[in-house]
C-alpha cells in the first residue's frame, strides 16, 4: 500500500513537472517579454510616442491605448519581433524598429480594433 502511494506520488509530480516545462517551452519563452525585454518594450514605446508616424495618427484619430508585443515565434532577430501596438476606434496600428539600433520606430502595419464595435472597456466617464 505504501508503495503504490509513493508511486503514484512520483508518477504526479512527473507529470506535473512534464506540464510546467512543456507550458513554458511552448508558449511563456516565446511570447512573454524577459525583465531586460520588458525595459527595451518600455522605451519602444516611449520612441513611439515621438516618432512622426504616431504624432500623424495622433492627429487623425482618438489613441485609446498601446500596449508592448513581443512574439519571438514568428521569427526575425531582435529587436523586430518585438513590436508596439496603437488602438484607435478604428484600427490598431503596429510600430516596430525602423532598423536594427532601433534609432526611431515606424508604423509598418495595422489590424482590427475591437473598439470599432465596442466602446472602451474602462469604466470611466468620458471627459471630451
Amino acid at each position: 500500500m505504501k508503495n503504490k502511494l509513493v508511486f503514484l506520488l512520483l508518477i504526479a509530480s512527473l507529470l506535473l513537472n512534464i506540464y510546467f516545462f512543456g507550458k513554458w517551452f511552448l508558449f511563456n519563452q516565446w511570447f512573454e517579454a524577459t525583465t531586460e525585454e520588458s525595459i527595451i518594450l518600455s522605451e519602444m514605446i516611449l520612441k513611439t510616442v515621438e516618432s512622426e508616424d504616431y504624432l500623424a495618427l495622433r492627429e487623425r484619430e482618438k489613441i485609446i491605448a498601446i500596449e508592448p508585443d513581443i512574439n519571438k515565434f514568428n521569427g526575425g532577430v531582435f529587436p523586430f519581433y518585438m513590436e508596439v501596438s496603437v488602438r484607435t476606434e478604428q484600427q490598431t496600428y503596429l510600430f516596430s524598429c525602423s532598423n536594427k539600433q532601433c534609432s526611431s520606430m515606424k508604423n509598418e502595419g495595422w489590424s482590427y480594433s475591437f473598439y470599432e464595435e465596442e466602446k472602451p472597456r474602462l469604466p470611466f466617464q468620458n471627459t471630451d
